[in-house]
């Protein structure tokens, strides 16, 4: 049986775990800014990059992604679908992994669509999972060759330090949200 003040923590807890994520969630302003300001980053941190924006029919952008959880843990970050480089959607990211070494302030996630039947396919799948719904290749920061491409979609992972390497987006669930 459990004591009064056992059962009081459990509520507390409870309640924490269902607040919580609705009290930090961004809005519509904070996604669209954070937006502007990763794919700033992807630029400076990839030479081609702004050709290679420019040719992808959708951009999905999650430019903070944040550790959740206790022990192993997870990811979470919310972030826009941008098409003509305008926002039309929000969507979040969970996944089981994060992957970022000590030091790093922030993971930033891109996703682009280069072709139309990929962006189509995406938007018309709830809940879409990396890997079961679709392919996406990593670009790893030793460089990229645009004639290298050999998925309709192309990833990055990036923080304060530039492009990261050995890591992945494989098992991350991508739903829309409603900002």
């Amino acid at each position: 049986m459990r004591s009064p003040l056992q059962f009081l923590q459990l509520i507390t807890l409870s309640l924490a775990l269902v607040v919580a994520p609705q009290a930090s969630a961004d809005n519509k302003a904070m996604i669209d800014g954070n937006t502007a300001l990763a794919l700033e980053r992807l630029r400076e941190h990839l030479v081609g990059a702004e050709e290679l924006l420019d040719s992808a029919v959708g951009v999905l952008v999650f430019p903070d992604v944040v550790k959740m959880g206790f022990g192993e843990g997870g990811q979470y970050g919310e972030g826009a679908l941008l098409v003509e480089r305008e926002p039309v959607a929000y969507y979040a990211t969970a996944g089981s992994k994060f992957g970022l070494q000590l030091g790093s302030q922030y993971k930033a996630e891109v996703i682009l669509f280069m072709t139309e039947e990929s962006l189509q396919q995406f938007r018309s799948t709830q809940g879409w999972k990396v890997g079961m719904h679709g392919n996406v290749q990593l670009v790893e920061p030793d460089g990229f060759d645009r004639n290298k491409v050999t998925e309709p979609m192309v990833g990055f992972i990036f923080s304060d330090e530039g492009l990261r390497n050995h890591l992945t987006l494989e098992g991350s669930k991508i739903t829309r949200i409603a900002r």
